[in-house]
C-alpha cells in the first residue's frame, strides 16, 4: 500500500490498530480522530479495555507513536478520553505536537443515582492537538446561528452586516451534546458510540473537503458515517468482528466505496 494507490481508502480493516496504523502512509491524513478505550474495564467483546495502569498507558503511547506520523504537516488529532488517563496522555502529546483545546463533552447526564463518596461523572475530556502553526481550521463550517432575539437585540448599525452576527459564533469548548440513549434513533449495539454530532463538527472544522480521515477504534463506525455524510474520505480500524459488520450495516445506507476489509497485507 501506498499513498499513491488509494485502495485502501474508505475502507474499515478488521484488524489491531498497532499492526494496521503501522502500514498507514506517512503523512497522508488530515484528521486523526481516536476514541481508544479508556481503561475502564468496559467489555468490547475481548480484553482491550482491562489493562493495568502502567500497561494501559504504555499501549495509549506505542499507538500514538504509530499514528503521529501518519498526520500531513498541517494535520489535526481529537482524542477522548476520561479524567482518569487524560492528564498523563495530555503530557504524552504535548511533547509532540501544540495542544489547541481541552474540550469538556457534557453529556448531559441525568441526575439520578451516582456515586455516595465522590461527585457523579458526567463529562469527557477531549484533546484537540494540531502538528503545526498553519493547521487547517474551518470556523465557517461549525458556527452556531444566533436566535432571532439576539439579532434583533444587536440591530443598531454598527451591527448590521457583521459576519459573527449573521453566521453565528465560534463554538465554545464545552458541548452539551446528549449522549446516545438506548431509544435514540442514532443508537448501535455498542457500549461507548458517540454522537454523530460530536464527530461531524470535529470533520468539518478540521479536515479539508475530501480529505482523508484516520480513526484508529473505529468501534460503532460513527467516524466513518460522519466522513461520509461530510464528503470526506476514511480509513480505520476495528478489532472486534461483530462490530465491523455494524459498521457495514451502516454505510450499507448509502453508494460508497466504503468495505469492511480483512487485515492489510504486510508491505
Amino acid at each position: 500500500m501506498n499513498e499513491g494507490n488509494a485502495d485502501w481508502l474508505n475502507r474499515i480493516y478488521c484488524d489491531d490498530a498497532l499492526h494496521g496504523l503501522a502500514q498507514i502512509p506517512d503523512g497522508a491524513i488530515d484528521l486523526l480522530i481516536a476514541d481508544p478505550p479508556y481503561g475502564l474495564g468496559k467489555d468490547y467483546g475481548n480484553d482491550s479495555d482491562k489493562l493495568a495502569s502502567a500497561a494501559y498507558l504504555n499501549w495509549m503511547e506505542a499507538w500514538i507513536t504509530l499514528a503521529l506520523p501518519k498526520l500531513k504537516a498541517n494535520g489535526s488529532l481529537y482524542i477522548f478520553l476520561t479524567w482518569r488517563y487524560a492528564p498523563e496522555v495530555f503530557v504524552m502529546l504535548k511533547q509532540r505536537l501544540t495542544m489547541m483545546n481541552e474540550i469538556i463533552w457534557d453529556r448531559r447526564v441525568p441526575s439520578m443515582g451516582g456515586s455516595t463518596r465522590r461527585y457523579s461523572s458526567v463529562h469527557d475530556t477531549i484533546g484537540f492537538f494540531v502538528k503545526a502553526k498553519d493547521y487547517y481550521f474551518d470556523l465557517d463550517a461549525i458556527r452556531i446561528a444566533y436566535d432571532a432575539e439576539t439579532k434583533k437585540a444587536r440591530s443598531r448599525s454598527i451591527f448590521v452586516g457583521a459576519k459573527w452576527l449573521e453566521m453565528g459564533y465560534n463554538p465554545k469548548d464545552v458541548w452539551s451534546v446528549s449522549r446516545l440513549h438506548r431509544e435514540h434513533r442514532e443508537r448501535a449495539d455498542h457500549p461507548t458510540q458517540k454522537p454523530l454530532e460530536i464527530i461531524e463538527r470535529m470533520i468539518r472544522a478540521s479536515c479539508p473537503p475530501d480529505g482523508v480521515v484516520l480513526d484508529p477504534f473505529m468501534g460503532s463506525g460513527t467516524t466513518a458515517v460522519a466522513a461520509k455524510q461530510c464528503g470526506r474520505q476514511f480509513v480505520g480500524f476495528e478489532l472486534n468482528p461483530d462490530y465491523c459488520a455494524m459498521i457495514e450495516k451502516r454505510l450499507a445506507a448509502t453508494p460508497s466505496q466504503a468495505v469492511i476489509a480483512s487485515p492489510l497485507p504486510v508491505l
